[in-house]
């Protein structure tokens, strides 16, 4: 039998066994202790465990930690082999094998047996490593519940420290509270003097702007007058006699008064036109009051025009404000260009700077409508097809017809003088053409008035010739594949559905397409083939040609950007627009370098697309899934709603101008289907109040904006 087998000695290598001979009990002892002690500093020198060890021994022995768990042994067992272990650890690794983890000697549970000395020996080592650790006051705090005896002289003294502690700890504090608050105040105060400043700036020409306005008022009034005075005398002559009498009489008796008082009468009128002008404003003013309290019975419908127009300025004060101040700050000292012919009538007004102007131009535009008037309306669906949602309306180049498609597969042609004119509700279109597929998008050629190019679910892009249908077989007898379906020209490179086409404004063959297949393709009517490709990576809902270019466009897709690319070098867009949440479904310009969108996240947006910039968000609308139409005019934009409503924005304002909710009084607003009704697309007429508006029952509605 071995030393190990003993049960009573520590576990030693067996290669530490068997570096000893025979020698005396003594010389043995000694011979281990020193080896141990040597293998112990060893180990203390290269000791793996840091004090990110969870237990804050890191100068312990590694024979110290359990084999098994590698942390310090707890409730320590001697195995027959001479190994120590936690006693779960070695409990737990029996009942799954019967070997020693160290040596792999059989074992059982029964050769298990508790190490006192081991215990002992770790239990001092850990309170000794705990109170090394522990802070001054943890160690004197344990002193004194162990029963430590200090006397009342020593008590004194460390109370005395302790005060003097608490008061320097106390007083650093409260200097840190006090610059703390400090700062604050020092940042409020910078805050508020810039704000102060800001404010003081725009009060200062906000008072300018009040005087230039109120002399232009009184220089309008003057003139009205002046005007109403020559029609009189030319209606009346025996007024320009009395008036010359009245003249003479005022003459003669202002002769009449003393020189001295005369002299008075200079100083004091001297002494009023050193005034400030206000006696003079205040003066029109109360004669302003009086024509109004005076108002004859033709003046009434104006004056409550005019309250109208108050009361829309009240409900987006705010609104109106930030636009006021946004122009007026941006063009605080600039004055309207004396060469520019179309503000002759602003341009001789003292004071009167451009962004003024543009504010003046953007609240008679605000103010000018107040509601939306349906003057036409008819019905798109037929007999023979349930499904009517109308996904696009378009206006030809002339305004004289308008084109709808959608999910019916048909093209239909409408004369719109025909239908404001004719007040049945079911209106025959001049001309239809059946397609394949459902339609998506339509976009009429603005030079060639009888060309309009189609988009499907197919991905097929058509152009079309809507003049006569004998034309359009021969056109189309060319290709034997659409001849009777009557297109001039069909392009079917797009792998899946194509979502948006738009004829370009300055070069009449070139067209453009947006398709799911994630792919813009630049067609030419003078080929058969694309003849530009952008690949993109994600789904393509909308595409525009600048108005003002054929090498710009516009692409909106489901990432929530829009690109916007120069076609002569299409390796990477000119801009990308980042704002909106959701996908871009809609972008048209309003003019060059202005762009605007409409996205599913519920908002429209307005972008520079020269300088890169956002311009203003909209929002009063409903759109989270649906396709509902974008149409702009001037500084109009209108929009379609899931409410089955129809929005207008004029782009210096967020909120709506005015809104109108399709109906009809024989619709039951509760009733399930109903409310599922959207406005499907919209299109303006060019230059004009007149909107064409359609929703997903098929309704077409002729809008007018209206005071």
């Amino acid at each position: 039998m071995d030393a190990g087998s003993t049960g009573v000695v520590p576990a030693v290598k067996a290669a530490e066994v068997r570096g000893f001979s025979a020698t005396s009990p003594t010389e043995s002892f000694n011979g281990v202790k020193a080896m141990y002690m040597e293998a112990s500093r060893e180990r203390a020198a290269d000791h793996t465990y840091s004090s990110s060890s969870p237990y804050p021994f890191s100068d312990l022995d590694r024979d110290l930690l359990c084999p098994i768990c590698m942390q310090i042994i707890k409730d320590a067992f001697l195995t027959a082999c001479g190994h120590s272990f936690c006693y779960m650890c070695i409990i737990t690794h029996l009942h799954n094998k019967s070997d020693c983890p160290c040596c792999a000697h059989h074992l059982a549970v029964n050769q298990l047996f508790p190490n006192f000395l081991l215990d002992k020996l770790l239990k001092k080592a850990s309170a000794h490593q705990t109170a090394k650790a522990a802070s001054p006051i943890e160690n004197f705090r344990h002193a004194l519940e162990q029963g430590c005896e200090v006397s009342i002289k020593e008590l004194d003294s460390l109370l005395s420290l302790l005060t003097e502690k608490k008061q320097k700890m106390e007083q650093e504090e409260a200097e840190r509270n006090m610059q703390i608050l400090l700062d604050f105040l020092t940042c409020l105060k910078k805050q508020k003097v810039d704000e102060l400043n800001e404010v003081q700036s725009d009060l200062h020409y906000i008072k300018e702007d009040v005087i230039t306005v109120e002399r232009h008022i009184i220089d309008l009034s003057q003139a009205r007058d002046r005007f109403a005075m020559k029609m009189r005398m030319v209606d009346d002559p025996t007024f320009t006699k009395s008036r010359s009498l009245s003249i003479d009489k005022q003459n003669n008796s202002s002769i009449s008064v003393p020189r001295r008082e005369q002299a008075g009468m200079q100083t004091i009128n001297l002494l009023s036109k050193r005034a400030d002008g206000k006696a003079e404003v205040n003066n029109f003013g109360r004669q302003r009051r009086d024509a109004v309290g005076g108002l004859e019975p033709q003046n009434v419908n104006q004056s409550s025009l005019a309250v109208a127009r108050k009361k829309r300025i009240l409900a987006q004060f705010n609104d109106l404000q930030e636009c006021y101040l946004q122009k007026r700050r941006q063009l605080l000292n600039q004055l309207v260009n004396p060469g520019d012919r179309s503000n002759n009538d602003v341009m001789h007004r003292e004071g009167y700077s451009l962004g003024l102007s543009d504010f003046q131009s953007v609240l008679t535009a605000y103010t000018q409508y107040g509601r939306l008037r349906v003057i036409a309306e008819l019905r798109h669906g037929d007999l023979f097809h349930s499904a009517n949602i109308v996904s696009s309306i378009e206006f030809d180049r002339d305004d004289e017809l308008f084109a709808t498609a959608g999910v019916s597969r048909r093209i239909k042609v409408f004369d719109f003088s025909l239908v404001l004119n004719d007040p049945a509700e079911v209106h025959c279109p001049v001309v239809e053409m059946s397609t394949r597929s459902k339609l998506s998008c339509l976009s009429w050629n603005k030079h060639t008035k009888n060309y309009i190019a189609s988009s499907d679910y197919e991905g097929i892009v058509t152009v079309w010739d809507v003049t006569t249908r004998q034309v359009l077989i021969k056109l189309a007898f060319r290709i034997l594949f659409q001849c009777a379906y009557g297109s001039v020209m069909e392009y079917e490179e797009h792998e899946k559905r194509a979502w948006s086409v738009d004829f370009s404004l300055t070069e009449p063959s070139m067209l453009v397409s947006g398709s799911d297949d994630c792919k813009v393709k630049v067609w030419c009517t003078k080929q058969e083939a694309s003849v530009l490709n952008i690949d993109m990576k994600a789904n393509i809902c909308c595409v525009k040609y600048n108005p003002e270019s054929s090498v710009y466009v516009a692409v909106g897709s489901a990432d929530h950007h829009i690109h916007y690319y120069d076609l002569r070098n299409i390796s990477q867009p000119l801009h990308v627009f980042s704002g909106h949440r959701k996908a871009v479904s809609y972008v048209k310009f309003l003019s060059t370098n202005e762009l605007a969108s409409a996205s599913t996240d519920s908002t429209l947006r307005l972008w520079d697309v020269k300088e890169n910039l956002s311009l203003q968000t909209y929002r009063g609308h409903t759109n989270e899934k649906n396709f509902v139409g974008l149409t702009v005019n001037g500084d109009y934009i209108a929009c379609g709603s899931e409410t089955n409503e129809v929005y207008v924005y004029h782009k210096g304002i967020t909120k709506p101008v005015t809104w109108h909710k399709f109906g009809s009084p024989d619709m039951d607003e509760a009733d399930e289907e109903v409310g599922s009704y959207f406005i499907s697309a919209v299109c303006w007429k060019s230059n004009s109040p007149t909107i064409l508006t359609a929703n997903s029952q098929g309704t077409i509605k002729v809008l007018v904006l209206a005071s």
